[in-house]
This record gives C-alpha cells, sequence and structure tokens, in this order.
C-alpha cells in the first residue's frame, strides 16, 4: 500500500551541507520560502519540540516527500538525531510511517520520510460523508495496534500516542499510519526507563509517577484514543492539566451513561482492560489483537455515532495548543 517496500534500511549520508545532498537527490522545493531559508524545502506544514518538517518534491519522480530537519550544532543534539534515524531503521511496517533516507552535515541532520496525505484521523472523521460507527472504530484500532505490535516486538515504546499522531494514508482511504517517533525509546529489560514527558490527557500513571515505563505504558494511550474514539469525550481531562493528571494518577474515570448507551459492552471491556493503573494488568499488544472486540464481524446494519463530542474535543484540542 503506497507502493513502498517494508524491509528498506535508510542509512545517514554525511555531506558538506544538507543542502548539497538534498539537491544532489533531486530533492528540491515545491514552493519558494522568502529569503533568508535555512534549507532549500519549500512548504512548512508542521514543527514540534524535537525537529520541524518540511514538504519536498522529487524531480525525477514528481513524488511529494517530507524532511523532517533537526539541529546537531552539539552533540547531544546529533545524538538525540541519530537516535531517531536508527530506531526508524527499525520500524518497516504498512501502518507505520517510513523513513526513505537521511544526510547529516556538520550542523544538521534531515530525514526524508514519506508523505501522508490524508490528515488526521479524528479530522477526518468529522467530515460529511465520513461513517463513524463502532465496527469502523474496531478497523482504527485493529490497525493501530497492528503497528503498536510491531513496534513492541522490536522492544520499542513508542511513548507519544495520541490522535494527532494516528493519520490516513490518503482522503480517501480508511488504512491509518502511526507517526511521530521522535519520543520513542529502545527497552533493555536490565536498564529500566523513566520519562518525564509526553501529552497530558494520553500519560499513563507510571509517566506522571516517574517510575520505569514499559510496553503496556503505550497500551494505556490506546485505551484513551479507544474511548475517545467512540464517544468524543476524553476519560481523564480535567479543567486544568494538573487537575487531568491527578485524575491519570488515582485511575479516576467512568463510563458516562448516556454517552455509552450504544457501545456494546466488548468494547467497554476492551477499554477497561486498557486502563488499569496497575501496569502489569493491562492488555498487551498481543493480547489485545485477540480481543474478541477486535475479532467480529461487521454486523449489516449498525447505528451511526455521533460526532458532537468529537467536534468539542478537537475544538478543545486546537485552543490548547
Amino acid at each position: 500500500r503506497g507502493g513502498l517496500a517494508y524491509s528498506h534500511k535508510c542509512s545517514i549520508t554525511s555531506c558538506l551541507s544538507v543542502q548539497d545532498a538534498l539537491l544532489s537527490r533531486r530533492l528540491c522545493p515545491v514552493l519558494s520560502f522568502p529569503s533568508p531559508c535555512p534549507v532549500p524545502f519549500c512548504f512548512l506544514f508542521l514543527s514540534g519540540k524535537f525537529g520541524m518538517v518540511y514538504k519536498l518534491q522529487e524531480k525525477a519522480t514528481g513524488k511529494i516527500r517530507a524532511g523532517k530537519y533537526f539541529r546537531t550544532r552539539t552533540a547531544k543534539e546529533k545524538q538525540a538525531a541519530c537516535k531517531e534515524v536508527e530506531l526508524m531503521n527499525l520500524l518497516h511496517h504498512p501502518r507505520l510511517v517510513q523513513c526513505l533516507a537521511a544526510f547529516q552535515s556538520r550542523a544538521e541532520l534531515v530525514m526524508v520520510m514519506e508523505y501522508i496525505v490524508g490528515g488526521e484521523l479524528f479530522e477526518r472523521i468529522l467530515d460529511d460523508d465520513f461513517e463513524h460507527t463502532e465496527p469502523t472504530s474496531v478497523q482504527y484500532m485493529r490497525q493501530i495496534l497492528e503497528g503498536i505490535q510491531y513496534v513492541h516486538h522490536q522492544s520499542i515504546v513508542h511513548l507519544d500516542l495520541k490522535p494527532e499522531n494516528i493519520v490516513c494514508v490518503s482522503r480517501s482511504s480508511h488504512w491509518v499510519k502511526i507517526i511521530d517517533f521522535g519520543l520513542a525509546r529502545k527497552l533493555d529489560p536490565n536498564s529500566p526507563v523513566k520519562v518525564l514527558h509526553g501529552t497530558p490527557e494520553f500519560m499513563a500513571p507510571e509517566v506522571v509517577s516517574f517510575e520505569p515505563v514499559g510496553f503496556t505504558t503505550d497500551m494505556w494511550s490506546i485505551g484513551v484514543i479507544c474511548y475517545i474514539l467512540l464517544s468524543g469525550d476524553s476519560p481523564f481531562q480535567g479543567s486544568s492539566d494538573m487537575e487531568t493528571l491527578n485524575n491519570i494518577t488515582a485511575a479516576r474515570w467512568e463510563f458516562d451513561e448516556e454517552t455509552f448507551s450504544e457501545i456494546s459492552e466488548q468494547a467497554k471491556e476492551f477499554i477497561s482492560q486498557l486502563l488499569q493503573k496497575d501496569s502489569r494488568c493491562r492488555l498487551s499488544s498481543d493480547k489485545a489483537l485477540a480481543h474478541p472486540w477486535l475479532k467480529q464481524i461487521a454486523p449489516s446494519a449498525t447505528k451511526t455515532l455521533s460526532k458532537e463530542r468529537m467536534k468539542q474535543f478537537l475544538a478543545r484540542q486546537k485552543w490548547q495548543v
């Protein structure tokens, strides 16, 4: 799907400048920046804590790519950028965004990634022609779990699973991919990992408490995503980040009777088995994929879920940004 080979290894090409490297690969701007421009990329469409992503066009084929640009002026910056490339080299699966090439100079590094045009899944759901039902939600959750299962089998945790990082392959496709592995870590059973980052609503209790994370840390986040997907409500959202984090550490949540009145008991059981405070009690990715809710055959007729709460959730997310 998308014509990519999922065994491709992305090596880091050293060069005097990223600009020269991109030009040698015949990657050129689609549109031009006002001068001065830090790199010869065309259109800034996303920026984040760990890098900036630009839109590229390959001259030979006309294919659009994404270029994630990192500053690497210090040893720490260079190590972080190279680590992300190394992780991406382990993650070749149809449900994961793919790294196609990487170029490094003394001051910067760029990862050339596949460009995914479909937009965020939750944004797509709000389209008038987009059917939102429990069976379609099962389809999306199954794909997310297939991707995360592969990630976990490589001994990697994503650590930033949230709706913004689940995107549709195209504007008409029902296939999704997981993106943004900037916070991902490779786990070593002999070296516990503790982190102090993430998006409050989707952080697991062990992250909030600064305790060692594991593969089921991602599963908590998947439980939150599933809860929102089916209801449009966020299970731990408080009036402030502090209240949200307090709700998480107390594992204080419930199924609102009105909101979940049309949702099956199997779906609620699935979510409940993910939103367990004790990480050892949560479903693994393997067990989650084997859950009866994800094994069901879609009925010929099913009730359409309301999109109003989803609209309110997304509006709140944008306001917070």
